[in-house]
């Protein structure tokens, strides 16, 4: 029987209130879960034995699901589905091992939550309106050579889609910075993907004080407002997934 690890857990009150808080929950399978513990951090594992009348999946969104019930009460670091460990011992020793790095990481993320943002558009229309942006700096032969030929004509074509790819580059930069610029007062950590897919501008993250939860959605509706022609999926709040600094071994 395997042991699987959900999260790291901050653990201020007494190892008795989080044995309390942990007591009764249920892990993936219908596991109990319980804490191990080294000074003020635990680990919340339960027992695991593979079943083949449950795909990866199910157990995945469960997993999901108890680190979410557990985010609730308390500050903790989400571990990655699929972290087994064979034995009790082994866990505390991974803990004491790992002590310092928990708490740096820990103390980053406390009281504080994750939001993903996914700036969408449409990618012809975009096109169309970076293109006619670019169209500006439209690039005349003679600037560059001596005769119009197919090969001069094949250059300065593609000269043309790098100066489109400048352009598309330089109008997501400044997304991000009037992104951040407007969420100064909130002052959230976070994390920008650029150019993801042909569709997908911007890919974001944000790890947000949970007391300003209500005036990080506002201040990204509003800038929404602003910007018709993008389509803004927010998502959120969860624990901070993306903004873990460990790696368990």
């Amino acid at each position: 029987m395997k042991k699987i690890i959900y999260a790291i857990l901050s653990t201020n009150q007494s190892l008795t209130e989080i044995s309390d808080l942990v007591n009764g929950m249920k892990g993936i399978m219908d596991a109990n879960l319980y804490v191990l513990s080294f000074n003020d951090i635990s680990i919340a594992v339960s027992d695991f034995t593979p079943s083949k009348d449950i795909t990866n999946r199910e157990l995945a969104i469960d997993f999901a699901g108890v680190i979410e019930a557990l985010s609730q009460q308390v500050t903790l670091l989400p571990v990655r589905f699929g972290t087994f460990i064979k034995t009790d011992e082994i866990v505390h020793q991974l803990l004491v091992n790992h002590y310092d790095s928990f708490l740096r990481n820990l103390q980053k993320v406390e009281n504080k939550c994750e939001f993903g943002l996914k700036v969408l558009c449409d990618s012809e229309t975009f096109s169309t309106k970076i293109s006619a942006q670019a169209a500006a700096v439209e690039v005349q032969p003679r600037e560059y050579f001596s005769t119009d030929t197919v090969h001069t004509n094949y250059l300065l074509e593609k000269i043309k889609i790098n100066k489109l790819e400048d352009s598309l580059f330089q109008y997501v930069d400044q997304l991000i910075e009037d992104i951040s610029q407007y969420l100064t007062q909130i002052n959230p950590d976070s994390k920008y993907k650029k150019m993801v897919t042909n569709s997908i501008l911007l890919d974001a993250v944000f790890l947000v004080k949970k007391n300003k939860k209500d005036e990080f959605i506002q201040a990204i509706s509003t800038f929404k407002q602003q910007h018709d022609d993008l389509q803004f999926l927010l998502t959120g709040s969860w624990p901070p997934y993306s903004f873990v600094d460990i790696v368990i071994e």
